[in-house]
């Protein structure tokens, strides 16, 4: 049966958005025998020195390293396991529950999505990735054996504007490009724009937060404790509607914003839909 109620989407980035730092940081890195600083420093290098993407250049490092390290596994399911050792800011394992029963309350669907460019393999193993409706992030394609043969999936700080328009439109498979690029009026995708809060923490978020405030949603930028410095850039250029600390606990400021954002959204929505069967009304 269909879904009557309108959908509102809650998007994230993921590393230090809900997660305290970047996912490689937590096992895979020291696990290859590398700090934080010389992986991303290789892998930034390698970009420049060859002229490729930044994303794909840390993957290539993320599967050198491992293979040089010999005993650290790059099948699909060891890189899920690392998932278990993520480390997430406070309130975050219940935030999505709170989200999803306040929505009811004011007759909407709250739905969660991820789009990061980290790794969707680690995302799985997490202990909040059965809450998402989908997850957009880096992948491998696997082989039989379940080893990695080539990335399947990149997404950097351009491309993943590119997954606003498919929640929008709910064309969720990326191997579908006809209907995404298909013709549907607004009030007839699943999810409006102005149905949209982004929650992110950098820059290369700044594509995705800018066009979902000028089609009508709404953006949120998260700090870390005492490092408010990117989040008051994107707030004073006008990235951000809001710049609120990483800290997604019951009854504190994020929750409170969010949750009066999705009040809003719901009324605006209702006043719509009230309007336009008026004027279906009036044309009989």
């Amino acid at each position: 049966m269909k879904n009557k109620r309108p959908v509102i989407a809650l998007m994230y980035d993921f590393d230090k958005t809900l997660c305290t730092k970047d996912m490689q940081e937590y096992s895979f890195i020291p696990n290859v025998g590398l700090t934080p600083r010389e992986f991303w420093t290789e892998a930034n290098s390698l970009a420049r020195e060859k002229k490729m993407d930044g994303i794909l250049a840390y993957m290539y490092v993320m599967l050198d390293k491992a293979r040089s390290a010999k005993t650290v596994s790059v099948r699909r399911e060891s890189f899920v396991a690392l998932g278990r050792d993520l480390e997430f800011y406070p309130g975050v394992e219940t935030w999505f529950d709170r989200m999803g029963a306040f929505g009811k309350s004011q007759g909407v669907d709250v739905r969660h999505f991820i789009i990061s460019s980290g790794l969707r393999e680690i995302i799985e193993g997490s202990s909040i990735y059965k809450h998402f409706t989908e997850v957009f992030a880096c992948e491998f394609l696997y082989d039989v054996d379940r080893m990695p043969v080539w990335p399947k999936n990149v997404v950097n700080y351009t491309t993943k504007t590119q997954f606003l328009f498919r929640v929008n439109k709910g064309v969720l498979d990326l191997s579908e490009d006809a209907a995404l690029n298909d013709y549907t009026p607004e009030d007839e995708r699943p999810v409006p724009f102005r149905n949209m809060i982004y929650i992110a923490d950098g820059k290369t978020d700044v594509p995705c937060m800018k066009l979902v405030r000028v089609n009508g949603g709404c953006s949120v930028a998260v700090y870390p404790k005492n490092k408010k410095d990117t989040a008051a850039q994107l707030l004073r250029d006008g990235r951000a509607d809001y710049m609120l600390p990483a800290d997604y606990s019951e009854g504190g400021e994020l929750e409170t914003t969010v949750k009066t954002v999705i009040q809003r959204m719901a009324i605006t929505d209702a006043l719509r839909r009230k309007s336009m069967s008026q004027l279906e009304k009036a044309l009989k």
